[in-house]
């Protein structure tokens, strides 16, 4: 799913918290209906010229906190912001010691240049980086692959660390029961 951003906001520029709570409603309403698997919803910023933090903090960082909290499938991604929307963004996870994925969106939907705003704890960073170097995975498999180099016993720290990144929306979470599995969202983040 894809969501014109430029459209929500009725502007090419979006400025003020109140428009930016205005936005979340709006967003919200657009994906009311959950995919029945996991897969990304773009914010497309294509559109947009300006947007300021407190903006971007009442519609973009609230719509994943609200999304992510209620374990939604869907997993929201910032696309095709131009450099101005993406060093307010980097403002934004650097005061808040947040991360989000960003990418550029094609016409035909391919996703080019996946990476993150923001900087992972080491970590973070390493289990990100260990998800995707495996493709799809799970804190048993970590910790029996990577636990001893680590100096870890239990799979506690590797759940924790892997639910910290799906509740961020960095790694899409996979229910088979009662496991979770992990996987990225995108190959070449």
């Amino acid at each position: 799913m894809t969501i014109d951003m430029g459209a929500v906001g009725g502007s090419a520029v979006l400025a003020g918290a109140l428009n930016g709570k205005a936005a979340l409603s709006r967003l919200v309403e657009a994906t009311t209906a959950e995919p029945a698997n996991p897969e990304p919803v773009f914010l497309d910023f294509s559109s947009v010229q300006v947007a300021t933090a407190s903006y971007l903090r009442e519609s973009v960082l609230a719509f994943r906190d609200l999304v992510r909290g209620r374990r939604s499938t869907f997993y929201p991604v910032i696309a095709n912001a131009n450099d101005d929307v993406r060093d307010e963004l980097k403002e934004l996870m650097r005061l808040r010691g947040d991360v989000l994925m960003v990418c550029t969106l094609g016409p035909a939907g391919d996703v080019n240049m996946a990476r993150l705003i923001g900087d992972l704890d080491p970590k973070q960073r390493m289990t990100f980086d260990l998800v995707h170097e495996h493709g799809e995975t799970d804190a048993g498999e970590l910790m029996r692959a990577y636990g001893e180099s680590e100096g870890l016993k239990h799979t506690t720290a590797w759940n924790n660390r892997l639910a910290a990144l799906a509740a961020r929306g960095l790694l899409m979470e996979v229910s088979q029961g009662r496991a979770k599995r992990y996987r990225p969202l995108f190959e070449d983040a």
